[in-house]
């Protein structure tokens, strides 16, 4: 079988593989990139869970031969955290109940980081970020706290860096209410 040497830069790496030229992108950086996390759910196209960025742009990278992603540039879900540290989408994702199995969640992530990336700061409506994600199906979530989830995010990414108002770090839970101070026994009963 024919092979190409592919380049590509991944994840912000450049990447040299031998493959054959009509192999999937999906299965490149998953076999040969050791990129698991993009997932494959139906091999068709239909379900959006192995969605990457191809020069920006999101693509079923299980429909897309390896040969069309040479010379290009992938982002794929690995590619969102910086640092060790999961981007403030991630983080909501899992804070807001956005992740059930997670066969969705890679594709949907760079989906939904792709019209982050696009509206520059906006944070999109309800109708906006369910058109985004019309291609990643999920069966588990319901959808709603996914849309929450990216609202919450685009919410976030509005703040200066390092000055999210205290309880709206991405992930972090609302502080408990303080309760009033009980009177002394002695004091209780009277007004």
């Amino acid at each position: 079988m024919p092979t190409i040497t592919l380049r590509l830069t991944v994840n912000g790496r450049a990447r040299r593989v031998r493959v054959p030229p009509m192999k999937r992108l999906l299965d490149v950086l998953r076999e040969d990139c050791g990129l698991t996390g993009t997932k494959e759910g139906c091999g068709e196209g239909e379900c959006g869970a192995c969605t990457v960025l191809l020069d920006g742009r999101s693509v079923n990278s299980c429909l897309v031969p390896a040969v069309q992603a040479d010379g290009a540039r992938v982002l794929t879900v690995e590619g969102l955290a910086r640092g060790g540290r999961l981007s403030a989408l991630q983080e909501l994702m899992v804070a807001r109940g956005g992740t059930q199995c997670g066969i969705c969640t890679p594709g949907i992530l760079v989906q939904a980081h792709e019209l982050l990336t696009r509206l520059r700061g906006r944070v999109p409506s309800d109708a906006e970020v369910r058109e985004a994600l019309a291609g990643n199906l999920c069966r588990c979530t319901g959808y709603q706290k996914i849309v929450d989830a990216v609202r919450a995010a685009a919410r976030a990414g509005k703040q200066p860096a390092g000055k999210q108002p205290a309880g709206k770090q991405p992930g972090a839970r609302k502080p408990a209410a303080k309760k009033p101070a009980r009177r002394p026994a002695a004091q209780r009963g009277r007004r």
